[in-house]
């Protein structure tokens, strides 16, 4: 938002293009997710509450299609459904946990056949992926008709469109297919649009906001949800791989506060100066700002989010340690003053932007689903390589055989760490990526490998953002962030 803003201020046609909230995070651990301070999009309480029901329409468009399945085997099961082998899940846009593992259909003949099933968060659903990528109505029904739901005993695919869904679930998308237009608090047009989960899915606003927003203005700001080993890397190995897109330039944005985290520094002590932590806390910078230049060959810079307990010595140290890379380090006051302090940093976009790029994929389509995770592992990641059981490699080999290898990998893993370990903190080398489940997503056009112990259906924290959440009795919304 601030460097949209600025970008505006400096006489730029700019527009922003972001991702919708989810509920579950809003009232779990994250908070309101519209900007903060004076760089943020409104109607805030709108964006974070429901906005304008994209999600629900995607929730209910997944939920027909689940309730189609076991009416289909309810009413004779002619597709040949294997009721071990359903692959489709239920959603909703709340973390529960206690709906990851559940068995339906109980209470007697009347309610179908007993089997278990399983709930995932609505920004996990392929529908959510599916949404984002699709380039209009007509793309949007053919990606839902080719979503593979289940197998036959004797493994055979069987797609939405043999149950005939995926008509009524386009139906029921066709006005959420149309991208929402809020602004800034400084009157700068933003696209909202869309919310795949940026550690489970590919974590970008819908292709179609993106496109609608590089006709309308000179310059478009989005964003990729997490840090550049998840965000930049789905950005780029998925949404521009699919849609054609080219960045012109990356904006790495950090904080002294988590530098210091990555450093071994504690959550309760990182307002304080600590320049050990910080310096060994650079690495986990370094490492991005390289996987940018030099594995996706895009031009960036490191925008700073500034606080004001950082010190004049943790900025210095900042400054030397990444001059070396020839990298400018700007920091940016957009949260205390909107977009004038972003303005640095928006005239050195300007200037990246018009810089020529080597921009590239970190694998090629034509490789193995196995060769891409390990290209991503070890390029990205710094792993030293991929492991899985029999049952995964087997699972890969056979989407392999079946036509899928020419999909991109979509890796689902912890947002805290380069590693499967969240506690493993700064820039690990030599870890292994364990891939423990393997799902396919036809419709949307990419295989996601689960890896470590990352969640489909995330659960609340101990003190979940929910308490602080209330309504005065003027009818204001208050505790969002």
């Amino acid at each position: 938002m601030g460097l949209g803003d600025a970008l505006n201020r400096i006489g730029k046609r700019a527009i922003l293009c972001l991702r919708e909230p989810s509920l579950g995070p809003v009232f779990g651990m994250k908070g309101g997710a519209a900007g903060g301070g004076y760089a943020q999009v409104v109607p805030m309480e709108d964006i974070n509450l429901h906005f304008t029901g994209d999600f629900n329409g995607i929730a209910l468009a997944n939920n027909l299609l689940a309730a189609l399945i076991d009416n289909h085997i309810h009413h004779g099961n002619e597709l040949g459904f294997d009721v071990r082998r359903i692959s489709w899940k239920r959603v909703i846009d709340m973390n529960d946990r206690a709906l990851r593992e559940i068995t339906v259909a109980l209470g007697g003949p009347g309610n179908g056949f007993p089997r278990q099933d399983g709930f995932d968060i609505v920004v996990a659903s392929e529908v959510m992926a599916i949404f984002c990528l699709a380039t209009s109505l007509k793309d949007l029904k053919e990606r839902l008709g080719n979503i593979v739901v289940g197998y036959t005993r004797e493994s055979k695919p069987i797609l939405a469109r043999q149950l005939k869904a995926h008509g009524a679930m386009t139906v029921l998308l066709k006005d959420a297919l149309n991208p929402n237009l809020v602004q800034t608090l400084e009157n700068n047009p933003a696209f909202i649009h869309g919310g795949p989960f940026a550690n489970i899915a590919h974590g970008c606003n819908s292709v179609i906001a993106t496109q609608t927003a590089l006709k309308l203005a000179d310059y478009v700001v989005t964003e990729a949800g997490f840090g550049a080993d998840l965000g930049a890397e789905k950005f780029i190995d998925i949404k521009c791989r699919k849609s054609g897109l080219k960045p012109a330039a990356v904006v790495i944005v950090a904080t002294l506060r988590a530098l210091k985290y990555h450093g071994g520094a504690e959550v309760k002590e990182l307002n304080r100066e600590n320049l050990e932590a910080l310096e060994k806390g650079l690495a986990n910078l370094e490492r991005h700002v390289n996987n940018i230049r030099n594995h996706y060959g895009l031009p960036c810079v490191v925008s700073v989010n500034q606080f004001t307990f950082d010190t004049a010595a943790e900025i210095a140290l900042l400054q030397k340690r990444m001059a070396h890379h020839q990298v400018r380090v700007i920091m940016a006051r957009h949260w205390a003053e909107g977009g004038k302090g972003a303005e640095e940093v928006a005239r050195h976009v300007v200037e990246l932007c018009e810089t020529p790029n080597g921009f590239k994929f970190v694998y090629d389509e034509n490789e193995t689903l196995w060769d891409k995770i390990r290209a991503v592992a070890t390029k990205i990641y710094g792993a030293s390589e991929v492991t899985a059981d029999s049952k995964v490699r087997a699972q890969i080999r056979k989407l392999q055989e079946d036509g899928y290898g020419h999909y991109p990998v979509c890796v689902a893993k912890t947002q805290y760490s380069f590693s499967t370990d969240p506690q493993l903190r700064g820039a690990p080398s030599g870890h292994v990526i364990n891939v423990r489940e393997v799902r396919l997503a036809a419709g949307a056009e990419f295989i996601v490998m689960i890896c470590g112990d990352i969640m489909t259906m995330p659960g609340l924290p101990r003190v979940p953002s929910a308490e602080k959440i209330d309504l005065t009795d003027e009818g204001k919304v208050v505790g969002l962030f």
